[in-house]
């Protein structure tokens, strides 16, 4: 069953923030206002849930979940910018 969450939230991180945000306190326990979740729902959403993940969790951001954030944010612009390098390919 955990696999199959990991699988969800890599496949729809939005849609997983929205279900988030209107269902529990999970995202406003970690971040001070709607703001930065706002932001992230839009430009990093997969970083944004492992940060409230890490929160959340009280895990310290360093070691190996300072890894796991920097992949999340790795994955978040490579969606952004994977786009443009098959644009530019034609």
């Amino acid at each position: 069953m955990p696999c199959l969450l990991v699988v969800l939230v890599l496949a729809f991180p939005r849609l997983v923030l929205v279900l988030m945000f209107f269902s529990s306190h999970y995202l406003q326990r970690a971040y001070a206002g709607p703001l930065l979740p706002l932001a992230g729902f839009f430009f990093l959403p997969l970083t944004t849930l492992v940060y409230a993940w890490l929160v959340n969790s009280r895990l310290p951001i360093d070691g190996i979940y300072l890894l796991i954030l920097i992949v999340a944010v790795i994955i978040d612009v490579g969606g952004l910018g994977g786009g443009e390098w098959h644009r530019r390919r034609r």
